[in-house]
């Protein structure tokens, strides 16, 4: 008796799943599934209402078409990972020159705000001492990001919890420069992003962005829409329209799932839409299930911004939110399975969530944050189960990569390299060691020559991962 957001994963059989789903969402009310009274295992579409009249969904005129309603059909979860229909049944690129919207990753000052890092004098928060410290990992790391969350402007809500209206998105607070960190980063060969809530987006879109350009800003993080109303969609392509237009990317966070709009605006990197390690801080429910659930689900209808790389990797008993027993987030499940998330996690901008503290100081797995893509020019699932265990192999160029995650459930994964062309390869592996229960924190890394046609056995543990990295001889 609930409303259900899309998509919708459904297994008919043994042999058919389906997704429900919606694309090319424009100018129109977001889509939501609820039960059709009296009938059996049916579904009724269901429209968010506008915040104006909540009696009505849509205000529009005819001629007029909706967004399109989606059916995914395949024999296994994985063939709907593959597929790309949710781009596809949106408009062409709206944008003439894309030479400017670069994807990569981003090194993160929030997960860790607030608090001290042994190897900084200073006390992490808003200040450009803690953005330096992050835009120097980033430029040692070859990321081609720094995301500079929120309270540079200034505390973003008032005490009631509502939007300040007194916040002005076109200055920083004294203890940030953003001029002054937008030219320290290039001279690293970093770009800065900024995080804006909506409510203060929308009220100085023109003249922020504009100000951004000049600044030389490369983008922004959106956050705090929660919901999907027509007034709100129209807001996704404002904004995205008008960051184009002074060749800024975006990432919305506290969003509605994506629907394609990415083919018309790529300058749409990423959106959250997601329980991602972000929520590691204050609950248990980023399991190890959870983690495996997601791709078979909201990955469907496009990129997420889950925020991987944690490196306090925790087992099921060593795990505890931010407390005076953990004074830095944790995350559950072994290093290879943050690890692995690079690889099954579709997601242009990659935001990495760990202090530089955090992978200085436990580097195990950090070579592939080094060299792991964020964009991929094939996709296939080799196999899985929802919620429980996947093995995904993505193609860059000439090389593969290839990640397996499973749950709480130990497990042992064949992994056949099929998917190679005929030759010689190096196949680099980051494994869970066998005392992973007691060291999650641990990788065993080695190197074999593989050609097509091998299977590799992959042996994950508990909350585990297994990542190859091939590579032609």
């Amino acid at each position: 008796d609930e409303i259900y957001g899309v998509p919708v994963l459904i297994k008919v059989d043994d042999h058919i799943w389906a997704a429900l789903a919606e694309a090319d969402l424009q100018d129109w009310a977001g889509m939501h599934l609820d039960r059709l009274g009296g009938v059996p295992n049916a579904f009724v579409t269901v429209l968010s209402p506008r915040q104006d009249d909540p009696r009505i969904c849509v205000i529009s005129r005819t001629p007029r078409t909706s967004p399109w309603r989606v059916i995914m059909l395949g024999r296994s979860p994985g063939d709907l990972i593959e597929s790309d229909i949710i781009d596809n049944l949106n408009p062409p690129c709206a944008i003439e020159d894309t030479s400017w919207i670069r994807p990569g990753k981003a090194a993160w000052d929030w997960w860790w705000s607030g608090g001290y890092a042994p190897d900084a004098n200073f006390p992490l928060g808003p200040n450009n001492a803690t953005m330096r410290y992050f835009i120097d990992l980033a430029s040692q790391m070859g990321w081609e990001y720094q995301l500079i969350d929120w309270h540079w402007y200034g505390p973003p809500f008032t005490r009631s919890g509502q939007p300040d209206p007194n916040c002005d998105i076109t200055r920083s607070i004294p203890d940030i420069n953003i001029p002054e960190l937008v030219e320290y980063a290039r001279q690293r060969s970093v770009r800065l992003l900024v995080w804006l809530h909506w409510f203060h987006a929308d009220r100085q879109l023109d003249e922020a962005f504009d100000l951004y350009q000049k600044w030389g800003l490369a983008g922004v993080k959106i956050d705090f829409m929660n919901r999907d109303d027509q007034e709100m969609v129209n807001f996704y392509h404002r904004v995205l329209q008008k960051a184009a237009e002074h060749r800024l990317v975006v990432d919305f966070h506290g969003a509605y799932k994506p629907t394609g709009t990415r083919r018309t605006w790529p300058n749409l990197l990423t959106l959250e839409a997601v329980l991602g390690n972000e929520y590691n801080k204050w609950s248990a429910r980023v399991t190890p299930e959870h983690c495996l659930t997601i791709p078979f689900t909201r990955m469907l209808t496009g990129p997420m911004d889950f925020t991987p790389g944690g490196f306090r990797n925790a087992s099921r008993s060593q795990f505890k939110v931010v407390g005076s027993d953990a004074p830095a987030p944790m995350v559950m499940g072994s290093r290879c399975h943050q690890l692995a998330m690079l690889i099954v996690y579709e997601s242009p901008l990659q935001v990495l969530c760990d202090s530089p503290y955090a992978y200085r100081s436990s580097p195990d797995g950090l070579d592939l944050l080094r060299l792991v893509p964020t964009t991929w020019d094939q996709t296939k699932v080799i196999d899985g189960q929802v919620g429980q265990y996947i093995v995904v192999a993505r193609r860059s160029a000439d090389q593969w990569f290839v990640a397996g995650m499973t749950n709480w459930d130990a497990r042992t994964l064949d992994i056949p390299l099929d998917f190679l062309q005929e030759g010689k390869y190096q196949a680099t592996i980051w494994a869970d060691p066998p005392d992973a229960n007691d060291r999650p924190t641990g990788v065993d890394t080695k190197t074999i020559q593989v050609r097509p046609g091998d299977h590799i056995k992959a042996v994950l543990a508990s909350g585990g991962g297994y990542i190859l990295h091939i590579k032609p001889l």
